[in-house]
C-alpha cells in the first residue's frame, strides 16, 4: 500500500466513499454468508465453495483497505484555470514537427482517475509530470518509446 498523495476530484473521492460504504455493510454480509454455507458442506480441506468464499473474503478486504488508504491521502482538486500547469488543468497541446499540428486536449488528474479515452491522464505518467509547472506557449518535451515527442502548450483553462 502507498502512502503518497492521492489527487481526487471531489466525484471520484464521493464514488470511492460509497464503494468503501457499500463494501463494508453489503458486500461483507454477502461473503459471510456464503462462508457460512460453504462450512456446512463438510470437509473444509476438499470444499471449494469454502475455498473460493475465503477468497473471495481476501479480496473484498484489500479492496476495503486499499480504498480508506487512499481516501486518507486523498487530496481533493478542483479544476484549475490558473497560468501555470497543475493537477486539476486543462491543457490543448500541438505535436511540433510534424508535417501537421495535430491537436490534443488532456485533463491533468491524480492516477486513480487517469482514462486516456476520456483525455484524462495522470499527474505521474510521463507526458502529465513533464508538463507541470509549465504555462501556455512553452515548449515540453516527452520520452516515449518511439522516441523524444515534442509539444507547444497551445492553451491553458
Amino acid at each position: 500500500m502507498t502512502t503518497d498523495t492521492q489527487y481526487l476530484t471531489s466525484e471520484k473521492f464521493s464514488e470511492l466513499k460509497n464503494e468503501l460504504e457499500f463494501l463494508k455493510t453489503e458486500r461483507r454480509k454477502e461473503v459471510a454468508e456464503h462462508l457460512e454455507y460453504a462450512k456446512k458442506l463438510g470437509d473444509l480441506s476438499e470444499n471449494a465453495e469454502y475455498h473460493q468464499a475465503r477468497e473471495e473474503q481476501g479480496e473484498v478486504e484489500d479492496r476495503i483497505r486499499y480504498i480508506e488508504n487512499l481516501l486518507k491521502n486523498a487530496v481533493i482538486t478542483k479544476v484549475n484555470s490558473g497560468a501555470v500547469i497543475s493537477v486539476g488543468s486543462t491543457v490543448r497541446l500541438e505535436k511540433e514537427g510534424g508535417i501537421e499540428h495535430k491537436s490534443h486536449v488532456f485533463t491533468i488528474v491524480g492516477s486513480e482517475e487517469a482514462d486516456t479515452a476520456t483525455g484524462k491522464i495522470s499527474n505521474v505518467s510521463p507526458l502529465g509530470s513533464a508538463l507541470i509547472g509549465h504555462k501556455e506557449g512553452d515548449k515540453v518535451s516527452v520520452q516515449t518509446p518511439k522516441g523524444l515527442i515534442a509539444y507547444k502548450v497551445a492553451s491553458l483553462g
